[in-house]
């Protein structure tokens, strides 16, 4: 996420605002290739950076604090372990890159982007997609979500797991999430939290980008926080229900536009 530490940040649990990484705090190893919507997002030396998730064999949803330019990614999905290659990995080169446009990195609204491929994925028993909400529909305070990806595993940022880590987390209200206590007004209506009143469980540096599900759909792509799985603040997401009729708009505005070519 784009965690902003007091003095790092939840998009990794780095000093300041740095938009690249974080990772799963207090989370497990999940049965291998179970969670097979998620990719890693990489730089073209294969470091990994944010994660993501396949929406269709075309398109990618990750953050909008992800984009490191068209030229300097790539996309892995069916992978696992990031240090060993395990002949179920798909590596696929961005064609486009498609913030929202409403996208602001200082105040974090609107950090949501989409990435069509220049190829599409092979759907297999490793690799799936992750089914979107309805615009608009809601998740209920307390529900249980899982989010997963290749962060950190300790809020210090010492520990790199080389296999895809998941955790689940309770949804938190805005209105508490929003309290002087905690955020104080900084949650929008565009973003959903998740975590535990004692901590201890959170995404982390590493983990930007990655999915959050909720009842089998994809309600949320990590974003921000302040540290990582700090009692006082939970992890904030991209509400990608807010979002539905864009994703759908800007996809379907593509293949419209490549058709009429």
């Amino acid at each position: 996420m784009l965690f902003i530490f007091i003095s790092a940040s939840f998009c990794g649990c780095v000093t300041g605002l740095d938009i690249a990484q974080q990772r799963i705090v207090g989370g497990y190893a999940p049965v291998p290739h179970s969670i097979k919507y998620i990719v890693s997002i990489q730089t073209t030396e294969r470091q990994h950076f944010c994660g993501g998730a396949l929406i269709n064999k075309y398109w990618v949803i990750t953050a909008a604090h992800c984009d490191q330019g068209l030229s300097k990614m790539m996309i892995i999905a069916g992978d696992y372990s990031l240090t060993i290659y395990e002949g179920t990995e798909q590596e696929i080169m961005p064609q486009l890159l498609v913030p929202h446009p409403e996208y602001n990195s200082t105040t974090n609204n609107n950090d949501i982007m989409l990435i069509k491929l220049r190829a599409p994925v092979y759907l297999n028993s490793y690799v799936s997609i992750a089914l979107l909400p309805r615009q608009g529909a809601s998740i209920v305070e307390g529900s249980l979500c899982r989010v997963s990806g290749w962060g950190y595993t300790s809020p210090s940022g010492s520990q790199i797991p080389s296999t895809l880590r998941t955790v689940k987390l309770p949804i938190v209200s805005t209105q508490r999430c929003n309290s002087s206590e905690s955020f104080n007004g900084d949650i929008t209506e565009n973003m959903l939290c998740a975590g535990y009143s004692t901590g201890g469980k959170d995404a982390c540096q590493g983990d930007s980008g990655g999915p959050l599900v909720c009842e089998g759909r994809l309600y949320g792509v990590v974003s921000w926080g302040r540290g990582c799985a700090d009692a006082q603040f939970p992890g904030v997401y991209t509400a990608v229900s807010k979002f539905r009729r864009w994703i759908d708009s800007t996809i379907f505005s593509y293949y419209s536009r490549c058709n009429k070519d």
